[in-house]
């Protein structure tokens, strides 16, 4: 059986993401490191590509365009809305997150990004969208999946008791 990454396997890894700045973004260590299944589209794409084929042990820096990424930055989803438009029972501020479908059904989170009176400026873009990603990942971890795990579609954390 092939120790290596391949669709199916669960991957534990320890990373680091950073921006183009050379700011962190977010971090898995061997501690609590970030599980997932490979091949079911849990993590961005150029992410996925690149660790194709490694091994436990592999270490591997990953530079991810947001073409692969979370994608370049849409103007599209980037709104102006009436603050009546919201319950009246919720507190609005900068930088709060809540989700809105789309003229499509599809679920967008949108962020707050300001507001001006009783015009609310909202940005469905994903945060990290039209940036590149600088990753730098060691794999822990190569498993096979569990049968639930494949019925579910995404890895379970330790026990394999993950209620969702």
């Amino acid at each position: 059986m092939s120790d290596k990454i391949e669709n199916g396997k669960v991957v534990s890894l320890a990373y680091s993401l950073k921006d183009s700045e050379g700011k962190l973004m977010d971090r898995a260590d061997s501690k609590d490191p970030f599980l997932y299944m490979h091949g079911a589209h849990q993590i961005v794409p150029g992410l996925e590509g690149a660790l194709e084929g490694l091994n436990v042990g592999d270490k591997k820096v990953v530079e991810v365009s947001p073409r692969d990424g979370y994608g370049e930055k849409n103007p599209a989803l980037k709104l102006t809305v009436n603050k009546s438009q919201f319950p009246e029972t919720v507190e609005l501020e900068s930088g709060m997150q809540f989700e809105a479908h789309s003229a499509d059904g599809q679920s967008v989170i949108f962020t707050v990004e300001s507001i001006e009176g009783d015009k609310v400026h909202i940005d469905g873009n994903h945060p990290l969208a039209g940036q590149t990603l600088h990753f730098d990942v060691e794999v822990l971890g190569i498993r096979q999946a569990t049968e639930e795990e494949k019925a579910h579609g995404h890895a379970h954390s330790g026990d394999g008791h993950e209620h969702h």
